[in-house]
């Protein structure tokens, strides 16, 4: 694969077909769950089962809240009814179209962006009191910049709310599930462009699948700190009926504050 291949293009596409083929992370949720948070009961989530421990969050009424990388209509609309300012980014129109469709339904200020989860330069520092960015930063090759960028936007003790594949996951046959067992296949750091075999990274492409990224508890963890956070929660999730989530969780949630200067 050349270096030159463009993951955010392909990543994009991916996601759009993502959408029509009615991946449970595209449904939008329903009027009902927002009216439900209108009065207070909601629950979201970092990772695929876990919810986010509400004490995280703070009180949401007029808090700046930015959903990176969380299109689909589901945790920013929820977090909006809840009272917070919700802008939500993220890399796929059609996710987008998702939020927009919520918002518009149920009366929402979801505000939507097209755009890079590490790219915020639209953003001025300080922009926001708080960040929702679940599951998604294995679609990107680097995840450090998307650390950098969040710290840069979130305003002196804000906080980072944000859920990460354990790259252990990677280090295994994704076919295990059916077998009921757990293979080892990967080697670490892992990256769909350089560990897969050419013939199947290409039928990955031309089907236009998300392509995947495994990135180490050094980038993760320690790029959030490396950025200038601190971290204030910690909780591990893992993938309910997979094969590999049976011996260990291979979903980490972290909070991470940004200190008052």
């Amino acid at each position: 694969m050349q270096p030159t291949f463009d993951v955010v293009r392909h990543n994009r596409t991916a996601w759009d077909r993502e959408v029509e083929h009615g991946n449970p992370w595209t449904v939008p949720v329903t009027s009902d769950d927002v009216a439900a948070a209108r009065r207070g009961e909601w629950n979201v989530v970092l990772t695929p089962a876990k919810p986010v421990p509400r004490e995280w969050f703070g009180p949401l009424s007029g808090t700046r809240l930015l959903a990176l990388a969380s299109g689909g209509g589901q945790q920013a609309p929820i977090l909006a009814a809840a009272g917070a300012r919700v802008t939500v980014l993220d890399n796929s129109p059609r996710q987008l179209a998702r939020d927009e469709e919520v918002a518009r339904r149920d009366g929402l200020d979801v505000r939507a962006e097209l755009g890079e989860m590490t790219d915020l330069s639209r953003f001025p520092d300080a922009s926001f009191d708080l960040i929702f960015h679940p599951v998604s930063n294995l679609f990107v090759p680097d995840v450090r910049p998307v650390w950098r960028e969040a710290a840069r936007v979130l305003a002196p003790g804000g906080a980072l709310l944000a859920g990460f594949c354990n790259s252990v996951l990677f280090m295994f046959d994704a076919d295990a599930d059916e077998r009921g067992e757990v293979v080892l296949k990967h080697r670490l750091p892992y990256s769909d462009l350089a560990s897969l075999p050419r013939a199947e990274l290409d039928r990955r492409i031309a089907r236009s699948e998300p392509l995947e990224f495994g990135h180490s508890l050094q980038d993760q963890i320690g790029g959030q700190i490396e950025a200038g956070l601190v971290l204030t929660g910690f909780y591990e999730d893992g993938f309910p009926g997979r094969a590999v989530d049976a011996w260990t969780p291979t979903f980490i949630a972290t909070r991470a504050t940004k200190l008052r200067t």
